[in-house]
């Protein structure tokens, strides 16, 4: 089943979270009313509505589209915790965050993203990241490569003397200890700072415009489209014990994505001096 879809027109995705963009995010842009942003588990953790309907248009286009997959959304595990437990299970995971960086999106700036991942047994097999505002879709297909906007895309490698540029969990949403593993990465030649977007930031590294991510979180749905958009773009990833990051959960963190191997092994040791 799943491979038959994989073989099939993949367009179909693209254009569901297109759709999905256009029909309940980008009419909020710039436009939301007071009652329609919410904290949820404080002042730095928001949802709209855009965020819930866009949930909930991507989640019946996508379960059409491949039917007996099952989707894991963002909001949809917030209401339901036990949702999270499909990507452990047999079925094909459609995995969504309908609007990554969503402080972005209530801000008014354009850096906010759409992201989309499907998974089959804890592997990546395929993602979307769709930056409405910005008019860019980045598609990821596994063993195919990367493509922004229908052009192939490559992550490159740094200058072996740059001093690398690296995106870090934003301090906002790290604990004290969280925090204190990030301290290895204030050191000479790595450049770090907070992140955005998620999804924009794995976007940046693939296509070679930032060198290296530093994450502390693992929710399935701010990294997995991005894992696979740098992997296939040529760059790598790795949890602090050295092993790849696993979309189910229970990773050695920090992790990091980077351009290339030898990126990844400067952060990784440069993370293992705060942990």
């Amino acid at each position: 089943m799943i491979d038959d879809f994989l073989a099939g027109d993949l367009t179909e995705v693209e254009a569901a979270v297109r759709a999905a963009a256009a029909a309940e995010i980008m009419p909020r842009y710039r436009q939301l009313a007071a009652h329609e942003i919410i904290e949820k588990n404080g002042p730095h953790d928001l949802v709209t509505t855009a965020d819930r309907l866009a949930e909930e248009h991507l989640t019946a286009a996508l379960s059409r589209l491949l039917p007996g997959s099952v989707v894991v959304g963002e909001e949809a595990v917030h209401a339901d915790p036990t949702v999270y437990e499909a990507l452990s299970g047999e079925a094909p995971v459609w995995i969504v965050d309908p609007v990554d960086g969503t402080r972005q999106f209530v801000r008014g700036e354009p850096g906010f993203c759409t992201l989309v991942a499907l998974a089959h047994r804890g592997e990546l097999l395929a993602s979307w990241t769709y930056a409405a505002a910005l008019d860019e879709m980045a598609v990821a297909v596994r063993g195919q490569g990367a493509m922004v906007n229908g052009t192939a895309i490559r992550s490159g490698s740094p200058a072996s003397d740059a001093v690398l540029r690296v995106a870090m969990s934003h301090p906002d949403y790290t604990t004290d200890a969280q925090k204190q593993a990030l301290l290895g990465l204030r050191t000479e030649g790595i450049d770090a700072r907070p992140c955005g977007s998620a999804g924009l930031e794995y976007l940046a590294v693939a296509r070679g415009d930032l060198d290296a991510l530093a994450f502390n979180w693992e929710y399935a749905w701010d990294h997995a489209a991005g894992l696979l958009l740098v992997t296939e773009a040529g760059g790598t990833q790795a949890t602090l014990s050295g092993v790849p990051f696993r979309i189910a959960g229970g990773n050695d963190l920090p992790f990091t994505a980077a351009r290339d191997r030898a990126t990844a092994d400067r952060i990784l040791a440069a993370l293992r001096t705060g942990a």
